[in-house]
Formats: C-alpha cells, sequence, structure tokens
C-alpha cells in the first residue's frame, strides 16, 4: 500500500510537538498556559438566546454560501469597516472558520501550471501552517520568505527573483500577523498589489486579527484595492468571529472577493465543503451587526499591551505587538526557553521554531517563543512577571 509524498515531509504540528517536548518534565509551579491563541474575554451576551431560539434550524440542511442575512451581515459590515460595497450574492461566502477558507480557496484558485511551469505559493515565515500545507494539496511550490526584524516581520516579497515571481498564483499575508503582531500598512499593502500586478498573481489576505490592535485600525487589503482601482479579482479576503467576538467554537467566519472567484470557492465547497449549522449561522448574524462587544474586547487587549510594555520593558530585543493577542519574543532558543520557562515556573509557551520553516538560510522563529496574551490580567501579570525573571534576568 503507497501513501502520497506531498504531505511526507510535513514537521509534527507545532502542539504535538510541545507535547513531546514537555512530557517527562515536572511544571516549577503553577500551570500557566499561554501557548494557544484561544479568546477567553467574554461572548457577546445574547449568543445564548439567539441559538435557544433557532434550535429547531437544526433539523435543516443549511445553505452553503450561507443565509442571505448572513451573507448580508458580511457586506454591511465590510462596508462599516473598510467603506468597500460587496454584493452579498457574488462577493461573499460563509466560512466554517478561517482556516477551511484558506485552504479551500488555494484549491479552487490555484492553476496547476503558472507560465508553464509549476505554480509558486507564497508564505510567510514563520506562518500559519495551513498556508504550506495548501500549496502542497494543489502541487504548487510553497516559497517561504522571512518575515523578520529585518523585514518589520513582514515578508518581502519583491525581493525574490524574477523568474519566481512570475510562477506565483498565490501570495498568503496576514496582517495583523500571527505570530509576530506586525501590521501591513497602506504603503506596503500598495507594493504588494503592484507586484501582484505585475507578475498576475492573487493575494490572499488573512485578517483575522483585525479588530484587535493597539493605536488605529488596521487598514485591509480590499479597501486598499478599492482605493487602487485594481481588479476586484486580484484580492480575496479572510475574516472570522473567533478572535473579533471571543467565539472560536462557533467557527463562523467568511472569504470576501471578486464574483470569479467566489463563484469557483462557492462550487468546490458545494462538493466537499462543512457549511455551518443554521442555528449557528443565526447567531453569526447578530454577531457580526453588533461592534458593543468588539469595543468592550479591543480595551482589555490594548490593557494587556500596556502591561505587557511594563513588565517586559528593557528587555533585550522587546517589540510589542502592533495587533493582534501575541507576544514575539526574542530568546537564544526558543526550545530551550519553552522548556526551562516549564521547568522552572510552570509557564507554558509555544518554541517559535514551531511556526516556521527552514528554508535554507536557518528557520526565522528558532529564535523566539510566542506567547498569547488571551488570560485575564491577573493571571498574564503573573505569567509574564515569571517569564522575564526565568529568561531575562
Amino acid at each position: 500500500m503507497t501513501f502520497p509524498e506531498r504531505f511526507s515531509n510535513l514537521p509534527e504540528y507545532a502542539f504535538p510537538r510541545l507535547r513531546s517536548l514537555l512530557a517527562g518534565h515536572e511544571p516549577g509551579g503553577e500551570v500557566i498556559d499561554m501557548t494557544i491563541g484561544e479568546p477567553r474575554h467574554a461572548m457577546p451576551g445574547f449568543v445564548a438566546g439567539v441559538l435557544a431560539e433557532h434550535a429547531g434550524e437544526f433539523a435543516k440542511y443549511p445553505p452553503n454560501e450561507g443565509t442571505p442575512e448572513l451573507r448580508a451581515a458580511f457586506c454591511d459590515w465590510v462596508w462599516r469597516r473598510y467603506a468597500v460595497r460587496l454584493d452579498p450574492d457574488t462577493q461573499v461566502m460563509a466560512l466554517n472558520g478561517t482556516r477551511e477558507g484558506l485552504f479551500s480557496a488555494c484549491v479552487a484558485l490555484c492553476p496547476e501550471t503558472k507560465r508553464g511551469k509549476r505554480p509558486v505559493v507564497l508564505v510567510p515565515n514563520p506562518f500559519y501552517q495551513v498556508y504550506a500545507v495548501a500549496a502542497l494539496a494543489v502541487g504548487a511550490e510553497p516559497v517561504f520568505v522571512p518575515a523578520s526584524a529585518e523585514t518589520g516581520f513582514l515578508p518581502d516579497y519583491a525581493s525574490l527573483p524574477g523568474e519566481v515571481l512570475d510562477r506565483v498564483a498565490i501570495a498568503y499575508l496576514c496582517s495583523p500577523s500571527n505570530p509576530q503582531g506586525a501590521v501591513a500598512d497602506a504603503a506596503y499593502w500598495s507594493r504588494l498589489l503592484e507586484l501582484a500586478e505585475k507578475h498576475d498573481f492573487r493575494i490572499f489576505a488573512d485578517e483575522c486579527y483585525s479588530e484587535i490592535y493597539r493605536h488605529e485600525k488596521p487598514c485591509g487589503a480590499l479597501e486598499m484595492a478599492a482605493a487602487k482601482g485594481a481588479d476586484p479579482e486580484r484580492v480575496v479576503i479572510f475574516h472570522s468571529l473567533s478572535k473579533r467576538s471571543n467565539l472560536p467554537g462557533l467557527r463562523s467566519g467568511f472569504v470576501a472577493g471578486g464574483p470569479q472567484c467566489i463563484a469557483r470557492i462557492r462550487r468546490l465547497r458545494a462538493y466537499g465543503g462543512a457549511p455551518l449549522p443554521l442555528p449557528l449561522q443565526r447567531v453569526a448574524e447578530r454577531v457580526w451587526a453588533d461592534e458593543a462587544h468588539v469595543a468592550a474586547s479591543l480595551e482589555l487587549y490594548q490593557q494587556k499591551y500596556r502591561l505587557a510594555d511594563e513588565i517586559l520593558a528593557g528587555q533585550p530585543g522587546y517589540r510589542g505587538p502592533e495587533g493582534g493577542f501575541f507576544l514575539w519574543l526574542p530568546v537564544a532558543d526558543g526550545e530551550a526557553a519553552a522548556l526551562r520557562a516549564y521547568e522552572q515556573t510552570g509557564v507554558r509557551v509555544l518554541p517559535g521554531a514551531y511556526l516556521g520553516r527552514d528554508a535554507g538560510g536557518g528557520n526565522p522563529g528558532a529564535g523566539y517563543i510566542r506567547v498569547a496574551m488571551v488570560a485575564g490580567t491577573d493571571e498574564l501579570q503573573r505569567g509574564l512577571t515569571k517569564l522575564r525573571d526565568c529568561l531575562y534576568e
């Protein structure tokens, strides 16, 4: 019996790797888990009521693309947030979380060849791991581009050789970025759009952290594309309620883009997708329309930014995130630091190398740990203080 080779070089996923690293070691104190990006702020208070009201709709098959009301809610939110008008019938589709969309959109939109050669999918390094597996699934060549301190923790795609850029079919970008918390500004998006136009590729903008930021709302790929008059098929965006609304278990996200792109993603999903159950779609309709809970959650995250700055001020290489809820802390060796922190303090953090890939020039995540700032402020303060005292002093 044979198995496919295209996934044979995938490393173990980050969290099983961490469990293996820490197996057999005892925590050096109260266990404080700062590994996984699972929001712990309060979800909107009306969720349970809406779910109960529509519980009977579990007896119905849900619409694949999302209810008309949910698609309208997506479009209304995009208009409020980015001042871009979308057609709810042709330019948006509901997702069962953004990971599904980030994978299936690559399957639906990546061509078999580009200029007669194997297509390239650009991936920032470190990265959300679904980007790479999507590229491999379609037979494309994933090209890992460092998103390091030298590049402002965003990938410099323009630095690639022309012959590589000419084969690019899709470029993934996460802003605010996971894990580094960097935000692509208008100038960055403008340059990337110009590069995509020159070399004829699509941009997949993973914007699930867009509502968590330090000062100003991050600009988005769709609004920049509209401002530049770009082809509407050039950009595909992905959003979710997991981080925005502290509802990771709801699995409500959406994809938006040009009508041709969305038509192809919808067609593929009709065959192999898993639509969001109707009662959950009804909840999502309400949640996307409400901003009060988003503002309250944002205020808490901004308090956490200030707390991290206060505790870690003056530590070598410390840089507070511009957005998202992760700290990307420099250390000599991420695995050694994670093990030391657990054994000496009980604090669990994720080695940065588990989120990156060695692409010939070393793994750009190897000298970092990722710390999730999702716990309450008291627990966060204890955890960060322990990390500082263990790793930096």
